[in-house]
């Protein structure tokens, strides 16, 4: 008999049939899975990177810049009103604050907050977590620095710094060029970004150190590039004591 009536009409006689048979220790339950979404079960959270306080050390300190207000066509919707800038021992770091998020910084406790003007829209809560993360790297570069440590595993594979190169003309005054042998029949040498100080402790390591995390990662990323680790025989350039799972060997 279904069959000959609508799904809506249907829903609609089989619904107070299924609340009177509903026991009444389930109602409060059911009631609340139908306000919830029907793909999640959880009920939304505020961000719990953005939320975490950043701790500032002694020897850093915060100062608040006003940025001008630059009108035109084609800006964005979003334009940093305030600026960051974070002096340490190791330098100074600068960074913009989108508008819709706001630092509160308690100088007594040495703490650094993070909150948005609305966490149910998806785009602020996703900056939320992303600005925090990049005030806490500007810390810990003025205060610390960054490091990636590359490995060369590899018959023959080594590296070494030069000051001057063959294949490629200097950028800006002193700077030193990272050459590797990774089996390749012509010299690979790179350049060392500026703000970047680039060692050779060992001949299969290279040690890379700056205050600007981005910077330092994707000059380690380039020189990966050069030579991938491969899970066959497991050679290759590793950052940071990276692992690949080897491949069994095929047995003919």
């Amino acid at each position: 008999m279904t069959s000959f009536l609508p799904q809506s009409c249907f829903r609609q006689l089989a619904r107070p049939s299924l609340t009177r048979r509903t026991p009444g220790f389930i109602a409060p339950e059911l009631t609340r899975y139908q306000q919830t979404q029907c793909f999640s079960s959880t009920p939304r959270a505020q961000s719990r990177i953005g939320g975490a306080a950043i701790s500032i050390p002694t020897e850093v300190s915060l100062k608040f810049l006003d940025l001008p207000r630059t009108g035109g066509r084609g800006q964005t919707k979003d334009q940093p009103k305030v600026a960051i800038e974070v002096t340490g021992p190791l330098g100074q770091l600068t960074h913009n604050i989108p508008s819709f998020v706001t630092v509160e910084h308690d100088e007594s406790a040495r703490k650094a907050t993070l909150s948005v003007q609305d966490s149910s829209l998806p785009h602020q809560r996703a900056m939320w977590g992303t600005t925090r993360a990049h005030l806490q790297n500007l810390v810990l570069g003025v205060s610390e620095g960054h490091i990636c440590i590359l490995s060369l595993v590899g018959v023959g594979y080594r590296a070494s710094v030069e000051s001057t190169a063959t294949t490629k003309e200097p950028e800006y005054p002193g700077q030193q060029f990272v050459s590797l042998k990774v089996g390749y029949s012509h010299p690979i040498e790179l350049g060392v970004p500026k703000g970047v100080t680039a060692s050779t402790p060992q001949p299969t390591r290279i040690l890379l150190q700056s205050t600007e995390k981005q910077v330092v990662t994707q000059f380690a990323a380039e020189i990966k590039e050069w030579r991938k680790p491969e899970p066959y025989k497991g050679k290759g350039i590793f950052i940071n004591g990276e692992t690949i799972r080897l491949k069994a060997k095929k047995i003919r």
